[in-house]
C-alpha cells in the first residue's frame, strides 16, 4: 500500500484493483449518529468518512451553528469519547462553493464561497467536493460546464493553498455538474436516468482543461470521483431504486479511467442488494444522510413509546409533540417541501423518507425533551416484552447478551441497522466475517 495516499486515495486505488472496496459517507451532525457511524466503523473495519454540508456548516455557522473547525474538533471529540482512533476519521465537505450565496450576483457568492472553502481546508477537512453548479444572481439561466468548471478550479486553488499554511495534507476532490440539490430531495419526478456516458466525459474534459489552465496539474491529480445521477432517488414517500443494467453504460465510461470512481448521492433508503451493486459497478463512495437521521427519529419515537407506557402522563418528556410544535412555529425547513392539506402535512413532518425533521433536533425546546425522555427512562427497567414490541431488533441483541438495556446504547444500535448496511456494501470481506451481526 502507498503511504504517500491519503486513506480515501488508498480506498480507491484498493477499488481499481477489482477490490470489493468502497468508502460510504455520513452526512449528519447529530452525536447519536456520528456515534452510530463509530460504532459501525469498528465493527466492519472500515473508514469513517463524516461530512458537513455548506448549509449545515459555515464561515459563518451555518444552522448547525459551528465553523469548520469548530465542527472537526466535535467530531474529534465525539471520537475520543467512544475511544475511535482519529487515524481513521476522515472529514469531508460537501456541497463547496457559492450554495448559500447563489441569490447574490456571483463575484459575491464567490468572494463568500473562497472564505468558506479555505475554512474547511484549513481545518484539515481531506476530502473536498467542490460544488458550483447553481447559477447566481447574474448568471446566465442556463450555467454553462466551463463556468461550472472554472469557479471550481478558482475553489481548489484555495484550498491548496489553505491546507499548505495549514499543515494538512492536500485535499482530494470530487466534481460534477450533474449534482442534487444541497438538502433536496424534492420529486421523484425530477430524478429521471442515470447520467450520460457523453455528459460524464465532458463534465471531466472541461474541468480538467480548467485545472490546468489554473497550473493546478498536481490538484488535477488528486480528484478522485465525479458526482453522477445513477438513477436512484427519493422524496417523502417513494424511492427510486438502483437498476445495474440502465446505469451499465456510465459504469463502462468510469471503468477506463483508472484512478477515478463515482460518487452517489440520495442513495438513502436503497435495498443492501443495490448499494453492494453500485459498489461493484464504480459508484463506490455512496452518500448517506436522510436514512440516518429517519432511523435516529424512529428509534426515538420508539423510546417515547416505551416512556407512555412506563412514565405518568405528567412527567412525560411530550418529545413528539414539541418537535411537531417547533416544526410548526418555524416551518422554513419544511413547508416548500410537504404538500397538501393540515393532515398529510402532519403525516409527512412525522413520516416523510425526506426527513426534514432533521433540522430540528438541535433546538432548544427538543433538545430539552429528548434529555427529559432519557431521563425519565433512566429511572426505570424496560421490561423485554416492550422492547420486543417497539424495537425488535435491539430486544434480540439484548436477550443475547451483545447490547445494553440503555436508552442511548439502544437508539445507536437502531441507526447503526441503517448504516452498517453500507458498511458491508462497501468492505465485503469484514462483512463475510460480521455476517450475524446487525451493526
Amino acid at each position: 500500500m502507498n503511504e504517500d495516499l491519503s486513506p480515501i486515495q488508498q480506498v480507491v486505488q484498493a477499488h481499481r484493483r477489482g477490490e470489493a472496496a468502497g468508502l460510504y459517507s455520513v452526512c449528519c451532525s447529530h452525536p447519536a449518529v456520528i456515534k452510530a457511524a463509530m460504532r459501525v466503523a469498528q465493527r466492519y473495519d472500515t473508514l469513517l468518512l463524516v461530512e458537513a454540508t455548506s448549509n449545515q456548516v459555515d464561515q459563518f455557522g451555518g444552522y448547525t451553528g459551528m465553523n469548520p473547525a469548530q465542527f472537526r474538533d466535535y467530531v474529534q471529540q465525539l471520537a475520543q469519547e467512544r475511544g475511535f482512533p482519529l487515524e481513521r476519521l476522515v472529514l469531508g465537505g460537501d456541497h463547496l462553493g457559492p450554495n448559500a450565496w447563489q441569490g447574490r450576483p456571483a463575484e459575491e457568492a464567490m468572494a463568500h464561497a473562497d472564505t468558506l472553502i479555505a475554512a474547511y481546508a484549513g481545518a484539515g477537512f481531506n476530502k473536498i467536493h467542490l460544488d458550483c453548479s447553481m447559477r447566481c444572481a447574474d448568471d446566465p439561466a442556463t450555467l454553462d460546464d466551463a463556468i461550472v468548471a472554472s469557479r471550481s478550479a478558482r475553489l481548489a486553488a484555495i484550498a491548496e493553498a489553505a491546507a499548505q499554511a495549514a499543515g494538512h495534507p492536500p485535499p482530494v476532490y470530487v466534481i460534477g455538474t450533474e449534482v442534487p440539490v444541497p438538502g433536496g430531495e424534492s420529486a421523484l419526478a425530477d430524478a429521471g436516468a442515470p447520467t450520460s456516458p457523453q455528459a460524464a466525459k465532458r463534465t471531466l474534459e472541461v474541468h480538467c482543461r480548467a485545472f490546468l489552465d489554473a497550473g493546478l496539474n498536481d490538484a488535477w491529480r488528486r480528484v478522485i470521483a465525479m458526482v453522477v445521477q445513477p438513477g436512484v432517488d427519493f422524496d417523502h414517500s417513494h424511492v427510486q431504486y438502483y437498476d445495474a443494467d440502465q446505469a451499465s453504460e456510465l459504469s463502462a465510461f468510469v471503468a477506463d479511467r483508472p484512478g477515478l470512481v463515482f460518487e452517489a448521492h440520495s442513495t438513502d433508503y436503497q435495498r443492501e442488494s443495490g448499494l453492494r451493486e453500485m459498489v461493484r459497478d464504480h459508484f463506490a463512495i455512496l452518500k448517506v444522510g436522510p436514512a440516518a437521521t429517519f432511523a435516529l427519529r424512529e428509534g426515538l419515537q420508539a423510546l417515547c413509546q416505551i416512556e407512555d407506557e412506563l412514565v405518568p402522563a405528567e412527567r412525560g418528556s411530550r418529545l413528539m409533540q414539541v418537535l411537531d410544535e417547533v416544526m410548526l412555529a418555524k416551518p422554513g425547513n419544511w413547508i416548500k417541501h410537504y404538500p397538501g392539506n393540515a393532515q398529510e402535512q402532519r403525516l409527512l413532518r412525522r413520516y416523510g423518507l425526506s426527513d426534514r425533521c432533521r433540522y430540528y433536533w438541535g433546538e432548544a425546546p427538543v433538545v430539552a425533551a429528548v434529555e427529559r425522555l432519557f431521563a425519565n427512562l433512566a429511572t426505570v427497567e424496560i421490561p423485554l416484552a416492550l422492547l420486543s414490541q417497539h424495537l425488535p431488533e435491539q430486544y434480540h441483541e439484548v436477550v443475547q447478551g451483545s447490547l445494553g438495556p440503555g436508552s442511548a446504547d439502544l437508539l445507536e444500535h437502531k441507526i447503526g441497522t441503517v448504516l452498517a448496511q453500507y458498511a458491508r456494501a462497501c468492505n465485503r470481506n469484514a462483512a463475510v466475517n460480521n455476517a450475524a451481526a446487525i451493526c
